[in-house]
């Protein structure tokens, strides 16, 4: 038992293998390409809101429309992942990406914006089920907490970079070229993820698969989701856990620079400013995360952050100045996202090798479609009441999670290493 767990107190880069290394590049720059697509949207939102002339109700549905695209992609590439090879389809869903993050330069009414971020959900929609797959089976029998914590840390460079460009290029060229800097991490992806390789554990797999037909290779990889009841609940339970997590994280996000703009007058390029502030807050949340479901296993790390971030989001009503806003928003980032990483770490432990990037992309697409109706709900709270009314709504959103979290059977277990 002791020989088993060496490894996993002793991770070092240096230590890892080529592949190794190209994994966590090539799953980072996934994330970093994922973050910067969605918060393009939430640094451009005023610009689109007010350029366009529609309501804060009508710029939430561009998120719940890039949800439905990532519903359809993580379901359609999470299967052919789990059929012919993760690396491979990870590449494909990029020129996806591409091509509909490019169109948004000549979006120029609401319906267009809808259509190109539906077509770019689509594209991103196996990017996190694929990746945090990846890592598992690249890295098995290690606790991987902190490897998809550091992962996602670095995507959260993507997020910054957002926050960059936007304060630089919408004041100067307006939002629609805001995306055009979207094609910098695709490319990048693109010439990394050339050179990764299929894990061992899937490859034997896929030979198994070969071998016993009547067995792997007629059953789906979605019914293996849903086989059993106790199987069935355990994923559903993890879908909802996974909505309150992206739709906290999308509402937030999306809303923040309004919310910001109002109650603190900050222009456009200061709220991106502040934002990154946020972004700080989230990937040091990630890190600690990591070390805690390491260590401690999920209940208590799930628990301690959902209970955390239902209390602190309430700090942003008191925030009077910039310097009060600063350490506020740093807190609320830490708990409110800090547990986004460990949702890959329980899914890839819990269901076998020949359906995971589908449970991955089942959990993380449904559960961000659903999510995806937040910042709509968000926004007409906004329109209807006050900002007291807003963080209520995520309050109850991260109780209901820790709820939701405290019935999973799995996550009591002892004989599950996470």
């Amino acid at each position: 038992m002791d020989a088993k767990k060496a490894p996993a107190q002793h991770l070092r880069y240096r230590d890892f293998s080529k592949n190794q290394k190209l994994t966590l590049w090539s799953t980072t720059a996934g994330f970093g390409l994922e973050h910067m697509d969605a918060l393009f949207i939430s640094f451009a939102m005023t610009s689109i809101i007010q350029s366009l002339g529609i309501s804060n109700f009508a710029g939430g549905l561009i998120s719940t429309f890039s949800m439905f695209g990532t519903l359809i992609g993580g379901l359609v590439f999470g299967i052919l992942a789990d059929r012919i090879g993760r690396v491979r389809v990870f590449t494909w869903t990029l020129f996806i990406v591409a091509f509909a993050t490019g169109a948004i330069y000549f979006a120029h009414n609401i319906w267009l914006v809808y259509t190109f971020r539906f077509i770019a959900g689509v594209g991103t929609g196996a990017e996190y089920g694929a990746g945090v797959t990846l890592i598992a089976e690249n890295f098995a029998g290690k606790k991987i907490g902190k490897l998809t914590s550091l992962s996602q840390i670095g995507g959260q460079v993507g997020a910054i970079l957002a926050a960059i460009a936007s304060a630089i290029i919408i004041p100067l060229f307006g939002w629609n070229a805001l995306f055009l800097v979207g094609l910098v991490p695709v490319f990048f992806a693109f010439v990394v993820r050339r050179h990764v390789k299929e894990s061992d554990e899937f490859t034997a797999t896929k030979a198994k698969r070969h071998v016993e037909k009547e067995t792997l290779k007629e059953k789906s990889p979605i019914l293996e989701v849903f086989k059993t009841p106790a199987l069935a609940y355990q994923t559903i339970a993890l879908i909802l856990m996974m909505m309150v997590q992206t739709g906290g994280y999308y509402g937030l996000m999306n809303w923040l620079p309004k919310i910001m703009q109002k109650q603190l007058h900050l222009s456009i390029s200061g709220s991106s400013l502040w934002m990154i502030v946020t972004i700080v807050g989230m990937s040091l949340g990630m890190y600690c995360f990591g070390y805690v479901l390491d260590n401690f296993g999920p209940r208590l790390a799930f628990g301690t952050f959902l209970a955390l971030a239902a209390v602190t989001v309430y700090l942003l009503l008191v925030a009077k100045s910039a310097w009060s806003l600063l350490a506020i928003m740093m807190v609320v980032g830490f708990f409110s996202n800090g547990m986004y990483g460990g949702y890959g770490v329980v899914v890839s432990r819990l269901y076998p090798t020949h359906a995971r990037v589908t449970a991955n992309s089942v959990v993380s697409s449904v559960g961000k479609l659903l999510g995806g109706f937040f910042p709509a709900i968000i926004g007409w709270l906004m329109d209807q009441y006050t900002l007291s009314h807003v963080m209520l709504f995520f309050t109850c959103i991260y109780l209901f999670s820790l709820i939701i979290m405290l019935t999973i059977p799995a996550f009591h277990r002892k004989d599950v290493q996470f």
